[in-house]
């Protein structure tokens, strides 16, 4: 096994599914998120209304959940393309990761169902399978791109 590919391309991977384990704990909870958030924003604006917060806090929340499989997605691609030798079509390429994405959703609702300040969720799941495809279209996108910069060389 080739250790400088490994670092360069599974590694970061890695360390992202364990910082994406961690964050499905309770140290990520909405509990724990509150706390430093809703402070923040009263800071911002002092006279902000609670529903105002709690919608801002949902809606962030969220967010985070389509950006860390958009980060899971695009490292996941990077490790495959990069860090093996496996030879594919871009499409197969694509759905694969899409599905490992899928199954790591999964599961991480799963982990957090053992949680007693966190619950699982379907629609986490759909949310995160929606971050996998923005983060697959980037890849896509670039793949592509770098396609025909090269071949114009």
């Amino acid at each position: 096994m080739n250790f400088s590919r490994f670092f360069k391309y599974w590694l970061p991977l890695l360390i992202w599914l364990g910082i994406m384990f961690v964050g499905s704990t309770e140290l990520l909870s909405a509990e724990q998120t509150s706390r430093f958030l809703a402070p923040f924003l009263r800071w911002l604006k002092p006279n902000i209304s609670i529903q105002t917060l709690a919608q801002i806090h949902f809606f962030m929340r969220k967010l985070a959940h389509v950006g860390e499989y958009v980060i899971l997605s695009m490292l996941l691609w990077r490790a495959v393309r990069g860090g093996s030798n496996l030879r594919m079509k871009m499409s197969f390429l694509f759905v694969a990761i899409w599905f490992a994405c899928g199954i790591f959703a999964a599961s991480d609702e799963f982990h957090q169902s053992f949680m007693s300040s966190r619950t699982a969720s379907v629609r986490d799941a759909m949310i995160d399978m929606c971050g996998a495809l923005i983060g697959l279209a980037i890849c896509w996108a670039f793949a592509g791109w770098n396609t025909n910069r090269q071949s114009q060389i």
